[in-house]
């Protein structure tokens, strides 16, 4: 957490008067936008305004939180966004650890004299004017409850930021199955339900949105799940040209790569996707216990992440990334 110092000086920055701005990643997800508006509806209780940037569009599935229709779209607004960032006071860093990681804006705020926030859970964060940076806690939304606890707006937390902070938490864990979920965890998460967070209807809004083509593409993903290293990692994949014949929206393979950590026996589950606009491959991975696929995507694929979820990317086509995968895992001990 921020030092007390800290916390007196942050809060002396966030007056109604300053232009307040929050961030998140590119390809936003549940965390990244249920912390932003989060934050955003419990400084609104606070009577401070702000206005949330993300690098480019988010799901679907996530359109329901309260004000979501107010988040700028940098890809889409890319003038009035700078215009945002140049006046900034105040800019929140959320879910991310470096400027890296929001696309062309981020050359944006490392050139604002605006004071830099960051609250994040990833490894390994750059250099920011103000750092919460924890890798234990599940969830960025948790980060960002705790912050408001330790400035002394708990109270401030309405019924609608209550409702993106939760939303945040339950995708970020799995539904609150990752290791990280802590008893902590689920004390905030009853916190947020006495607030006014519907447990039945935010699992609805967020999950219970399936389309026939993310059916589809499921299928096609499933019905070629293979297992390697005698049965604990397996493997699935899609190519651009399937998602296209199926009508692929933002968002649709959201999920896919825990199908194969479901399977009995298996400990690591890839997930690889040709990307939909540029030539490179998107990998996700997902691990049980102490399997670490942070390093590992670190020191293979170009990615990092947390302990039992990471990300990474290969530039070689979808056959010679696999066949690298399986060679490198035959390597692995686990």
């Amino acid at each position: 957490m921020f030092s007390n110092q800290e916390l007196s000086d942050i809060k002396n920055l966030l007056q109604p008067d300053k232009e307040i701005v929050i961030v998140t990643h590119y390809n936003p997800d549940g965390d990244a936008i249920g912390s932003s508006l989060g934050l955003k509806h419990a400084l609104k209780s606070a009577g401070i305004e702000a206005t949330i940037v993300v690098p480019n569009d988010f799901p679907r599935f996530l359109k329901w939180m309260p004000d979501s229709k107010q988040i700028m779209i940098s890809e889409f607004k890319r003038k009035k966004v700078a215009e945002i960032l140049h006046n900034a006071d105040v800019i929140f860093c959320l879910d991310f650890n470096t400027l890296s990681r929001i696309g062309f804006i981020g050359e944006w705020i490392a050139r604002s004299s605006a004071a830099k926030i960051l609250i994040d859970h990833h490894q390994m964060p750059d250099e920011f004017d103000y750092v919460y940076s924890d890798t234990t806690i599940p969830a960025t939304c948790q980060m960002v409850y705790h912050f408001l606890e330790a400035m002394g707006w708990e109270s401030n937390i309405s019924e609608d930021s209550a409702r993106c902070l939760y939303t945040g938490i339950m995708t970020d864990t799995g539904g609150f199955r990752f290791r990280s979920t802590s008893a902590t965890t689920h004390r905030i998460i009853a916190n947020l339900i006495e607030r006014g967070a519907d447990p039945a209807q935010i699992t609805s809004d967020t999950w219970d949105t399936n389309t026939i083509s993310r059916l589809h593409l499921l299928s096609l993903v499933l019905s070629r799940i293979e297992l390697i290293k005698e049965g604990t990692v397996a493997v699935l994949w899609l190519k651009r040209e399937e998602m296209e014949r199926f009508g692929f929206e933002k968002g649709a393979t959201e999920g896919f790569v825990n199908y194969g950590l479901s399977v009995l026996g298996v400990k690591m589950s890839a997930f690889f996707m040709e990307d939909i606009q540029e030539d490179f491959i998107k990998i996700s991975f997902r691990s049980k216990d102490e399997l670490d696929v942070n390093q590992f995507s670190r020191s293979y694929f170009s990615g990092g992440g947390h302990i039992n979820a990471a990300g990474g990317r290969s530039e070689l086509s979808m056959e010679d990334t696999i066949q690298r995968f399986k060679e490198i895992i035959e390597k692995e001990n686990f």
